[in-house]
């Protein structure tokens, strides 16, 4: 044995070294090698001088442009805004009293208790009266601001009529989705005890995400018609941008927002399939390729950012503290106004009036926090859709038609507690800091001239 592993290495060995003699062999030889000619490139053209553009005076001659009487019932009509903000909450909150003092809302919690033996059904049942009695009662606040005075500011298109025919569609679509959702949520309250306003919360959540989805193809086209772009170069440069952006689409809608108003939009809406790029015929109708397609570069940064999934995420956090305030004051309310309401415990239906005054006055107090969420989100949207669109001029103009009803100028301290989208002046300002910046590209050049 010791003899054949004595060979046996031995040939190991000899054939090891045949192998690397013959690797060896067969090493290529070096390749020829030629001298590299090395020189500079041409010097880049000089930048221009910063006194041919200045950003600043470019944006006072665009806000200019917007004076008279048309800036004043743009600021009026925003104004009025904030007006309304606190009108809408205290208005609520008074309706919420109403149905308690007046037990109106123990009244429908008893017939539904009359109707049904089951917690869960009897919820449901007083869910939808309260629904209808909570929009009988805020009817004469929805004709004022959805009608009268949109039509008082020229901004709607739309007969009594065709509004109403709105309104209740809206009304419809509420009265579904609240019931389910609410009665989803008292199942939580009855299920989970303290901790229901975490599981409340995570319904709430749950609900935001499916209508993301499912509002683009199921919920939007019962208010407007939606129809295939017609082909041409606005729609092949739209879906241009959009492939070189990832964004999931083969087509562009148009929907006739017209007939409701002027006012010019765009949205890129939808997720898991339900992605869709969509255009009011005001945009089209009232604006050129270049705006048409700055408006389309911002609302394309809303899905290339995940600004649906951000958004979600800091209003839930929002939402969350709501829930908390909602459980800590209903508690506290109940113990002292319980009897005189007849509402029982925070299980019972009869106390929706309270959770619903609470979470307004919640969520007024935090406007300026809700608005600093959503305004930047647009301020980022804004910057992307200059760097993909590269419409500066085009996105200043779309800014301008804006201003037909939002205020273009206003102070810090309003823009920070108001405005959910940053200002005509800060948008236009961003603009033409961007372009100051590409003055030189070959596309800025060619581009429009900038008021000075």
């Amino acid at each position: 044995m010791r003899t054949i592993a004595s060979a046996a290495c031995a040939v190991f060995l000899l054939l090891t070294g045949f192998f690397m003699a013959s690797s060896a062999a067969a090493q290529p030889a070096p390749a020829p090698t030629a001298k590299v000619q090395v020189q500079p490139l041409n010097a880049i053209s000089a930048p221009l001088p910063a006194s041919q553009f200045d950003a600043e005076k470019a944006t006072d001659a665009y806000l200019a442009t917007i004076k008279g009487q048309a800036r004043k019932k743009s600021d009026a009509y925003f104004e009025g805004g904030y007006v309304l903000l606190l009108v809408d909450a205290l208005y609520t909150i008074v309706v919420a009293a109403l149905l308690l003092w007046l037990r109106i809302s123990a009244w429908m919690r008893n017939v539904a208790q009359g109707w049904t033996r089951s917690r869960f059904w009897q919820v449901a049942i007083y869910v939808v009266l309260f629904l209808i009695v909570f929009a009988i009662a805020e009817f004469p606040l929805a004709v004022y601001e959805g009608f009268i005075r949109e039509h008082t500011y020229g901004l709607s298109n739309m007969t009594f009529a065709q509004w109403l025919g709105d309104f209740l569609k809206g009304f419809g679509i509420q009265l579904v989705f609240g019931t389910i959702v609410l009665t989803l949520i008292y199942a939580a309250v009855r299920a989970a005890g303290r901790s229901w306003w975490i599981w409340g919360w995570l319904i709430t959540m749950v609900f935001f995400v499916i209508a993301a989805i499912i509002a683009p193809v199921f919920i939007s086209p019962i208010f407007n018609d939606y129809y295939p772009l017609k082909e041409g170069p606005v729609k092949a440069e739209i879906l241009s941008l959009a492939r070189s952006n990832g964004i999931p689409v083969h087509n562009v809608y148009e929907f006739n927002a017209s007939r409701q108003s002027k006012r010019i939009s765009a949205n890129v809406s939808g997720a898991f399939g339900t992605t869709r790029i969509s255009m009011t015929d005001n945009l089209l109708n009232r604006s050129s390729p270049r705006e048409v397609y700055a408006v389309l570069g911002h609302e394309m940064g809303h899905y290339v950012l995940s600004h649906n999934a951000i958004g979600i995420t800091w209003f839930g956090i929002v939402f969350l503290l709501a829930f908390a305030f909602v459980n800590w004051g209903y508690r506290w309310l109940a113990a002292l106004f319980g009897g005189n309401w007849d509402v029982r415990d925070i299980a019972d239906p009869a106390g929706l009036p309270v959770a619903i005054a609470l979470f307004t006055f919640f969520l007024l107090i935090a406007t300026p926090v809700t608005n600093t969420i959503t305004r930047t989100l647009e301020a980022q949207a804004d910057i992307f859709g200059l760097n993909t669109a590269r419409q500066p001029d085009g996105f200043a103009l779309a800014t301008l038609k804006l201003s037909e009803y939002r205020k273009l100028d206003p102070s810090p301290l309003e823009e920070f507690v108001f405005y959910d989208h940053p200002s005509g002046r800060s948008r236009i300002f961003m603009s033409m800091r961007w372009k100051a910046q590409h003055l030189n590209d070959p596309d800025i050049k060619a581009g429009p001239v900038s008021p000075q």
